[in-house]
């Protein structure tokens, strides 16, 4: 297996607002969706792509500090909400859009976990189904 090569930060900002990444990148692109930490780096993506516009609607939106603030609030809210409720989606998509199949990082996860499933299944017939 390749060494993943990470993209330097203006590729990664890109790719954090949904650009693809040149070919060399793919290994990393799999590594990214497909990680231990894949939904911390997901929501740091969401953080990335809230976060200018929040700023913008803070300086923007006249009356208040604190009505601004909940405003900002209430829509980086409604924007994480959104990001999590696809977060799974937006992995596939990623990873297809650097040449992999849809489906390959649910694969690629759940093979990482096969034994703590199995385990947990033992575990439950044990419990449940008796000896």
């Amino acid at each position: 297996m390749e060494t993943p090569i990470r993209p330097n930060l203006l590729r990664w900002l890109l790719y954090a607002y949904g650009a693809a990444l040149p070919a060399r990148h793919r290994t990393w692109v799999r590594h990214d969706v497909t990680a231990p930490t894949w939904q911390l780096r997901h929501l740091v993506r969401t953080t990335v792509q809230l976060l200018p516009i929040g700023v913008a609607l803070f300086l923007l939106i006249p009356g208040p500090v604190y009505v601004r603030g909940l405003s900002v609030l209430a829509g980086a809210i409604l924007g994480y909400f959104y990001s999590v409720s696809y977060m799974y989606e937006s992995a596939e998509h990623r990873i297809a859009k650097a040449g992999y199949p849809v489906g390959h990082a649910a694969a690629v996860r759940a093979e990482a976990h096969v034994d703590e499933r199995a385990a947990a299944r033992e575990r439950y017939e044990r419990r449940w189904r008796g000896p």
